[in-house]
């Protein structure tokens, strides 16, 4: 568990989060290289899945818990609560991506994008989760 008290009953594996945040990095690269809407439709989809918790339809989740497994990484569990924001957060980021690429508005989409990415490589590369900083922010502000 965290350092911090936890805000929910319910954890999860922090690596899976990085392993799946490392593959979302990677989509969104891919999305700004390309330029193919499909790509922001596949963000979507995943985000959708693990938001609605339909894990066999997630890629990522599914991809992510074969890695954890091949690897024998052992569970670091976290508070799912900061996670689950930040996951609702990159649903947003998602949807707004996939309208603005379907609107042909590349500019503000590649704007979006690197946020996108910068926040996926943050969590990927130094288990920083800006949602989950933003989530505490309003936890703290709720007070």
């Amino acid at each position: 568990m965290s350092k911090s008290c936890p805000i929910s009953l319910k954890s999860t594996d922090s690596n899976l989060v990085r392993i799946i945040s490392a593959q979302v990095s990677l989509a969104t690269m891919i999305l700004l290289i390309t330029k193919l809407p499909i790509f922001a439709l596949i963000l979507l989809f995943d985000f959708l899945a693990r938001a609605l918790r339909i894990q066999e339809l997630s890629p990522f989740l599914l991809i992510g818990k074969s890695i954890v497994k091949i690897l024998n990484l052992k569970e670091h569990m976290c508070d799912e609560a900061p996670k689950r924001f930040a996951l609702f957060m990159g649903l947003s980021i998602s949807f707004t991506l996939s309208i603005l690429y379907l609107s042909n508005l590349p500019i503000y989409a590649t704007i979006v994008s690197v946020i996108l990415l910068v926040c996926a490589l943050l969590e990927t590369m130094f288990d920083f989760c800006f949602g989950c900083k933003i989530y505490q922010i309003l936890q703290l502000l709720k007070r």
